[in-house]
């Protein structure tokens, strides 16, 4: 019997990899960032909830050894950059020229706000998160340096391991969109028009280096 107990250090060095993860500033954070900005504390999270799971998606194979799936990844990296890219581009063009949702600003409006109200948000981050090649070859390759020092081994410590993680990502996105849910009120929406506009410009960029990072390699 003890010997399903998993390490206890892999809740903890999960919750903070889910952390480590989800923290440094990429595309999906400024779409997820924008989204608390304009939709509230429940629009942060369903953008972030769709990050979690392509984070617990890249996670689960890399914490079961699946080796061919980082294998896949670095032999099909141009093609899944150039979606990655476009998908960044059109993201960011639809950003760009949507005007912010001026019944979003109405404090009533935001304490009846549900997660399901944005449910269609998660799919887009999903999608953001799984055709970007860096994040998964990261996820591996934090999995092959945890190995050194936290035993993941069996199945149990593998899910263990993937759910703490997702776990941490989770709480990121729950903390920071209720820190910016609480202070989009005092921006007024000529302000909001200007962060869609920043934000969108980013995921082009994001998506225009994706791409040309390729054509590099191409023309080289």
């Amino acid at each position: 019997m003890l010997s399903l107990i998993p390490n206890p250090l892999i809740i903890p060095v999960g919750l903070i990899i889910g952390i480590l993860v989800a923290a440094p500033v990429g595309p999906v954070n400024v779409l997820c960032i924008q989204r608390a900005i304009e939709r509230g504390m429940w629009g942060g999270i369903a953008a972030g909830l769709g990050a979690v799971l392509g984070d617990g998606l890249i996670a689960l194979f890399a914490a079961l050894g699946v080796g061919a799936i980082s294998g896949a990844v670095v032999h099909h990296r141009t093609t899944i950059q150039i979606v990655g890219g476009i998908a960044l581009i059109a993201f960011g063009l639809k950003l760009y020229f949507t005007a912010p949702r001026l019944e979003a600003f109405d404090p009533e409006a935001d304490s009846r706000a549900r997660l399901k109200d944005f449910v269609w948000d998660i799919p887009q981050t999903f999608l953001l998160t799984i055709t970007n090649p860096g994040a998964v070859l990261g996820l591996f390759a934090i999995f092959g340096g945890i190995s050194t020092f936290v035993e993941v081994d069996g199945y149990i410590a593998a899910l263990t391991m993937v759910a703490a993680i997702m776990a941490g990502s989770l709480g990121w996105w729950v903390f920071l969109s209720t820190l910016i849910g609480r202070i989009r009120h005092r921006l007024n929406p000529s302000h909001i028009g200007r962060i869609n506009r920043y934000a969108g410009v980013l995921l082009m960029v994001f998506g225009g280096v994706l791409i040309g990072e390729m054509a590099w390699k191409w023309l080289r």
